[in-house]
């Protein structure tokens, strides 16, 4: 399948219009069937060091950043987000919260940096400006994106008709996993090929990459 980055919807809806409310609640449960949140906590707990710091690219509501402090993975002055949203209500006091363009805003020092379905929304010429971005001193980057499959348009599909997802939902599902992405491609859009690179995908349609700098 050709990769094609196409508008989605719920990032042009305001955040309390009712349908965006609906669409990030089938994103939850999406994230859930596809181990999202559960792998990056998983990753982040085995690669945290004393005095490391983790950044969210795309942090959306804080959920994963907020979970990650309740379970003890990360102490609460050693994360940070950044989102176009505003800091979201549950996000941990002690946390950096920047509401602001990852392409224009400073992105604070981080040792991990992680992203859990953002990448997929950029080109891979926005994809190499943001890997020139991140922190100098990050050693870890964890990514779970879509994997650009046909079967996993189908699978999105049927989950559409069982669960009964929202109009939002189900015009963004497909595009999402149109524009993901297989094998090295998002390493080597970033530009970090040299890093030490670990790409899985799953059944479920994740894709997710693990890269530490050498």
């Amino acid at each position: 399948m050709l990769r094609r980055v196409d508008p989605e919807i719920l990032d042009s809806l305001p955040s309390e219009d009712p349908e965006a409310i609906g669409s990030r609640r089938d994103l939850r449960w999406i994230n859930g069937i596809m181990g999202n949140h559960r792998w990056l906590n998983a990753r982040i707990r085995t690669q945290m060091k004393p005095g490391w710091r983790v950044l969210e690219l795309g942090a959306g509501e804080g959920i994963l950043g907020s979970r990650l402090v309740r379970r003890g993975v990360v102490p609460p002055p050693q994360l940070a987000g950044i989102d176009l949203a505003p800091r979201p209500t549950g996000w941990p006091v002690e946390s950096t919260w920047i509401q602001g363009n990852v392409f224009a805003e400073a992105l604070p020092p981080a040792e991990i940096v992680v992203a859990n379905l953002f990448l997929h929304h950029f080109s891979p010429e926005e994809l190499a400006q943001l890997g020139r971005r991140l922190p100098s001193v990050c050693r870890y980057l964890a990514c779970s994106e879509p994997a650009r499959r046909a079967l996993h348009i189908w699978q999105g599909r049927l989950l559409a008709m069982v669960a009964g997802l929202n109009r939002v939902t189900r015009h963004d599902m497909p595009v999402s996993i149109r524009a993901g992405f297989l094998r090295r491609e998002l390493p080597e859009w970033l530009g970090i090929s040299d890093w030490k690179i670990r790409v899985t995908t799953t059944l479920f349609g994740a894709y997710r990459l693990e890269a530490h700098r050498t």
